[in-house]
């Protein structure tokens, strides 16, 4: 993993959304996630890595899809954007993570409403939370990886030192805070 990083960049008030997000779906779809068999999961994680493009999680989740049944040669395709190496059935939720990833999590209403027509109202929230959780964890890889580069000499004017910083530490108090505000209010990000 020595090439020089070029995946997105995020800001550290992005990255509390993320993670105020990320702890909704925790909080509040962990039931439904657990409805996504590990292969799909995979495979939507991915999905969102490749227009994030984290290269630890792409690591990861090509090693989790590979341990589930995925071959090689699927994932190669996968994250290359080609969704017809994949189940049919996993197309629908793998464009709308794509999207929701492209949109910062900003996505079309009528696109969640059409993942529910497809996969029913619980399995729906189950990928939807699966994409928030993968999204956290894109951002604070990035952080992760333009820190590494930083530190081999390589500095990206997108990414000053404080907000990778920011973001790597942050998680430790940023999703934490999260998780106890959902869980005291209810809200689910």
């Amino acid at each position: 993993m020595s090439e020089i990083y070029k995946g997105k960049t995020f800001s550290i008030k992005e990255f509390i959304r993320i993670c105020d997000r990320a702890a909704g779906a925790v909080t509040g779809s962990g039931r439904e996630m657990k409805l996504i068999d590990k292969n799909f999961k995979s495979h939507i994680m991915l999905a969102v890595t490749r227009v994030n493009g984290c290269k630890y999680c792409s690591y990861v989740h090509t090693k989790h899809a590979l341990a589930s049944g995925s071959s090689k040669e699927d994932l190669a395709r996968l994250m290359e954007g080609d969704l017809q190496s994949v189940d049919p059935g996993q197309t629908p939720a793998l464009v709308f993570a794509q999207h929701y990833a492209d949109t910062m999590g900003e996505y079309d209403n009528a696109a969640y409403e059409r993942l529910v027509s497809c996969y029913g109202r619980d399995r729906a929230e189950g990928i939807l939370g699966t994409v928030k959780l993968i999204m956290m964890g894109n951002a604070h890889g990035g952080a992760l990886s333009f820190l590494e580069d930083r530190i081999r000499g390589i500095k990206h004017s997108d990414s000053p030192l404080g907000r990778e910083l920011g973001i790597l530490l942050g998680i430790f108090v940023f999703l934490p805070v999260m998780l106890l505000k959902n869980a005291l209010t209810g809200s689910h990000g």
